[in-house]
This record gives C-alpha cells, sequence and structure tokens, in this order.
C-alpha cells in the first residue's frame, strides 16, 4: 500500500511518549543515533530489529513474543490503527513522514509506520517438530530473496526457516519489509555451521533435499516423506558442496521452457508447492 497523500502534506505535531528522540546525533559519526544503527549495522547479534511498512509492524503489534523499543507513527498511520482497532504495546511517538524517511533508505515504502524492537528468539534444530516442511537456505545474502521466501513459507506452512549466522542478512529493514509480516510467522533458526545442522536434522529424520541444477532427478520424481527439509543454495553459486554431500537426496526442478533457472525465490515457491503437493499438506 503507497503512502496516503496526507501522510506526504503532513503539519508539524507536537511530540507525544516522551522518551529519547530517535534521531539524536551519534558522537562518532556525526549521524543521528537511529540512523547509524538502523542503516548501516551488517552483523547479527542483539541489536534492534528494525520494521517498518503496515503489514511488517502490525504483524508484528500481534505477535505476543516480540518486544517493542520504540514506536514511530505518522498522524494518519495512528488514525487508522485507531479505526481498525489495533492498540499499539507502547507508546508511540507522533512524527512527520519526513521524520521516518530520514531513518530508511530513499525508496523505503513505510507507509508512515516504524518499530524499533528486539529480535526475536531463535529456536534450536532438536525443537523443530518432526513434520511438515522446513527450508534451509545455504548462504542466500539479498534481504529481497530471503524476505519473498519467508513470505512464500509463511503462505505453505513452513515450519522454519535454518540459516547461517554469517553470509546471511539480518531480519530486519528490507528483510522485514519483503516478508510483509511473515517475520512474525515463521521461526528463524540461526546456526554457525549449516552442514553440522543439517546432520541434526538427518538424525532427528527429516529428509533433506536439496535443490541444484545437477541434481540427480527432478523434484516432481524424488518420493518425498514428512518431516521434509528443502535446502536452498544462493542464486549463482548453488549449493556449496559440503552441504550437497551432506543432503540424503539432491534433486533438480525441470522447466519446460528455454531458461532453465529460476530466481531463487520464484524456485522456493515452486519447491514448497511440490513439497506441499506430494506430501499432501494442501488438504490439511
Amino acid at each position: 500500500m503507497k503512502e496516503s497523500t496526507s501522510d506526504r502534506k503532513y503539519r508539524p505535531h507536537p511530540r507525544r511518549g516522551g522518551g529519547k528522540p530517535f534521531n539524536r546525533p551519534d558522537k562518532s559519526t556525526g549521524q543521528p543515533a537511529s540512523r547509524a544503527i538502523w542503516r548501516d549495522r551488517d552483523s547479527h547479534g542483539d541489536g534492534p530489529v528494525i520494521l517498518y511498512g503496515w503489514h511488517t509492524v502490525t504483524m508484528a503489534i500481534a505477535n505476543p513474543s516480540r518486544r517493542f523499543r520504540k514506536l514511530m507513527l505518522t498522524e494518519n498511520a495512528a488514525r487508522r490503527l485507531a479505526e481498525e482497532s489495533i492498540e499499539p504495546r507502547v507508546t508511540p511517538e507522533i512524527v512527520r513522514p519526513q521524520e521516518i524517511d530520514r531513518l530508511l533508505s530513499p525508496d523505503a515504502v513505510h507507509q508512515g509506520l516504524l518499530a524499533e524492537a528486539d529480535p526475536l528468539p531463535s529456536p534450536a534444530i532438536e525443537t523443530l517438530a518432526q513434520e511438515g516442511m522446513v527450508l534451509v537456505l545455504d548462504q542466500i545474502t539479498d534481504p529481497h530473496n530471503v524476505g519473498a521466501i519467508l513470505r512464500s513459507a509463511a503462505a505453505f506452512a513452513v515450519k522454519a526457516i535454518v540459516t547461517t549466522a554469517r553470509h546471511s542478512p539480518e531480519a530486519t529493514g528490507v528483510l522485514a519489509k519483503a516478508a510483509s509480516g511473515a517475520l512474525e510467522l515463521v521461526p528463524m533458526v540461526t546456526v554457525q555451521n549449516l552442514a553440522r545442522a543439517l546432520t541434526a536434522l538427518n538424525e532427528r529424520g527429516f529428509q533433506t533435499v536439496g535443490l541444484d541444477s545437477q541434481g540427480s532427478e527432478d523434484l516432481g520424481a524424488v518420493a518425498l516423506r514428512e518431516p521434509l527439509a528443502l535446502v536452498l543454495g544462493a542464486e549463482g553459486k548453488g549449493l556449496r558442496q559440503l552441504t550437497r554431500e551432506t543432503c540424503s537426496v539432491v534433486a533438480r526442478l525441470d522447466m519446460p521452457g528455454e531458461i532453465k533457472s529460476l530466481n531463487v525465490s520464484n524456485a522456493a515457491v515452486l519447491a514448497l508447492y511440490v513439497g506441499a503437493s506430494r506430501l499432501g499438506l494442501m488438504k490439511r
């Protein structure tokens, strides 16, 4: 949903909610402190998660496990929350749209909402239910792709997404926006070593199926079973060698047209559809 015209013409409103301003200058950079944190962080840790956009923020508000630190709203966004009976769990700060603009990249569509929250906890591999499907991402670094994969995972009731602590984007900002609220629905399991994580899944009875253009057979021909872990590699590089060797099966997605490869987020949708259909999950 695009930002409303009235949000863009918003007039100054007294600051509400108390607390420190979001844009107090950072002494080390000279930039607003929030910008230094929200736009430049590139490592995983316990720092704040930035959520913006209507679906992203309202889904977070609806998630009792999500702990908010701050919430910025334009007057129009605050009015819409009230009209839809959505009660923020933290006192919001009412700001001009331009104040949110300054904290995000120029192409970010925030729709008048921006939140700073704690990261959601990362479950352990051992706690995953031995049913349905999980997705495993092998060094997929583009946040737009990972966000789109998350959204598809939520649509197919995926139990969790397993990804590495390094060489993967943080669950914040662009990724969260692309996921459109799916961060609140699909647990993200962060591991240090993907091969060990796949071994643990194998030992817990998961069928680990790697997707690769050089796979031995088409995914549609593989005898799939629950619990199923579909393993996706980065575009260009594909699955790493050790990842391939640890999967119980390596399959391909055969395409009838001239182009034989798909964007990884599109490949994820197709693989999830094949998996859900073969496992009978579409009827549940």
